[in-house]
């Protein structure tokens, strides 16, 4: 129950108590309102809230019966006590008058308002639980958020190591080689670090940026590949920008060129964003001597991602064969 659905339920029962004790008697029966009327609505009023606030918070537990006797009878004390000074010491040294009998001792004044204190102290240990459980749920979800944001970010640290890997060793193939590419290569890297330092950081990025680092990495698989051709992209961006999570789709990129048979295959990747909804579909050929299957650390990483923050928004099929691998995945990135 959020704040502001609780004051409403405040505001509403005391204007029922007011109508009730007040407003409707005067207008039916024609009952004028008297001073000890007014007395014992302060008083309800006053205990109310002392019950609401510190009381019940404090002492009532419906494990313990103990204390929770001790808390209602720290409810009705309070409501006794108050009502006793108002009606029983100041109402007669200020205007001679008293609610009780002169001489009522004040154990029965208390064993007397039980049942009149009841009333206030039920509603009030029943609103306060409406309070309590509405605290409780929202720490409950602000735990689960933070879980959420931890398993994401140890989840986004475990991805950007991988990719840092895999691209140091091609660079060093192609230094060992001698190789002309090898300088624009580590320019590229030093591109996509910064990039993907900068934006790992941020919960969500643009979707032309994860596109963007998407074709930073093919571009820079491509210096070792011979036939660089082979490798094709299809884009078509209606809403650049769309918010998705950082190197989200990364992984399956990765795995691809990790696994991926580039020496006369190449592979095909198409994403667009048809009614703001992603579409990714890649297809590559496998080593034939690649025993690794494709779903290792980096693809479980990415599904735990997903259920986390696009729980039923989106689908993920991965088929995988001897010789081929493919995947479709579909995320409604609309707000």
């Amino acid at each position: 129950m959020k704040k502001q659905q609780l004051l409403f339920l405040h505001l509403f029962y005391w204007s029922i108590y007011i109508l009730g004790t007040f407003i409707f008697p005067y207008l039916i029966f024609g009952t004028k309102v008297d001073y000890f009327k007014i007395t014992f609505a302060i008083t309800s009023f006053i205990c109310f809230y002392v019950n609401y606030f510190f009381v019940i918070p404090k002492f009532f537990n419906l494990q313990n019966l103990s204390e929770t006797l001790l808390a209602f009878l720290l409810s009705v004390f309070c409501f006794v006590l108050i009502r006793y000074f108002v009606e029983e010491i100041f109402s007669p040294y200020f205007f001679g008058i008293r609610n009780y009998a002169e001489g009522t001792s004040f154990g029965f004044y208390f064993y007397d308002n039980i049942y009149y204190s009841s009333t206030t102290i039920f509603i009030s240990t029943v609103f306060c639980f409406f309070k309590l459980m509405s605290e409780a749920e929202i720490e409950k979800r602000q735990l689960i958020e933070e879980k959420k944001n931890s398993e994401l970010q140890a989840l986004k640290t475990q991805i950007n190591p991988h990719f840092i890997f895999n691209t140091l060793n091609n660079i060093y193939s192609l230094v060992y080689q001698n190789s002309e590419k090898a300088l624009p290569a580590i320019e590229e890297l030093s591109q996509l670090l910064r990039y993907s330092t900068k934006d790992l950081e941020r919960d969500f990025i643009s979707l032309e940026k994860e596109v963007g680092y998407l074709e930073s990495l093919i571009e820079l698989e491509k210096l070792r590949i011979k036939n660089p051709e082979l490798l094709i992209v299809n884009k078509k961006i209606n809403f650049p920008s769309l918010n998705i999570s950082p190197m989200l789709l990364v992984p399956f990129v990765e795995n691809a060129f990790k696994h991926g048979d580039f020496s006369e295959k190449g592979f095909t990747l198409k994403i667009s964003d048809e009614n703001q909804k992603l579409n990714f579909h890649l297809h590559n050929f496998k080593k034939q001597r690649s025993k690794d299957s494709l779903s290792g650390i980096g693809i479980n990483n990415v599904k735990k991602r997903l259920e986390i923050l696009y729980p039923k928004k989106h689908e993920l099929n991965i088929t995988e064969t001897e010789t081929e691998y493919s995947v479709d995945l579909k995320i409604d990135l609309r707000n």
